[in-house]
């Protein structure tokens, strides 16, 4: 499993954060122009909320099976759960980020203005500031785990930053559902 170099694993840290960064920002911020996705039917559209809530249900199982595996010293399905818990990530990115762009920025929040306000976006604020946080974490865990041989990953930061990485995934993965549950079931 060693594919890394691993003088290189926080250079690629640092790389694969800013690029990845820069492509939710600049989709949020409407920098991505609606023609460089492809169009896809209104039903796709509408069906991607609901996808990513159940990416991230789904998640949320993979990234507890991970941590519970390791706690029991299982590394093979640790290693499984958590590298299916970043694909599951990066599935629900891409049909985020191409429902973002292909709609032309975020959908606006239909319900009153003061649960708005006092509920939506404190709690769409910590979704997002955690899942911004999680990136690096979550990179520089993985790279760690691709740089190192198990018997040598105890003398990384890899246990620690795991740790806090999947802390941060599960909370803000719930409270995506969250969000999800607020735009699309209750409003």
């Amino acid at each position: 499993m060693e594919h890394v170099p691993r003088e290189r694993v926080t250079l690629l840290t640092a790389v694969l954060s800013v690029v990845s960064l820069a492509i939710v920002f600049a989709a949020a911020g409407g920098r991505i122009p609606q023609s460089t996705v492809p169009a896809a039917p209104e039903w796709i559209l509408d069906a991607i909320p609901l996808l990513n809530a159940l990416i991230s249900a789904t998640a949320i199982g993979t990234i507890t099976v991970g941590w519970r595996a390791i706690r029991r010293g299982d590394v093979d399905r640790h290693r499984a759960a958590m590298v299916a818990s970043f694909v599951l990530f990066a599935a629900f990115l891409t049909f985020y980020l191409y429902r973002l762009v292909a709609m032309g920025g975020p959908q606006p929040f239909p319900g009153p203005d003061a649960i708005r306000q006092f509920v939506y976006l404190p709690i769409l604020a910590v979704h997002i500031f955690l899942a911004i946080v999680c990136v690096p974490l979550v990179y520089y865990a993985l790279l760690l785990a691709g740089a190192y041989p198990v018997s040598e990953l105890r003398r990384t930061a890899h246990a620690r930053v795991g740790r806090v990485a999947a802390s941060l995934w599960l909370i803000s993965f719930s409270l995506g559902i969250v969000v999800y549950v607020l735009l699309h079931v209750v409003y």
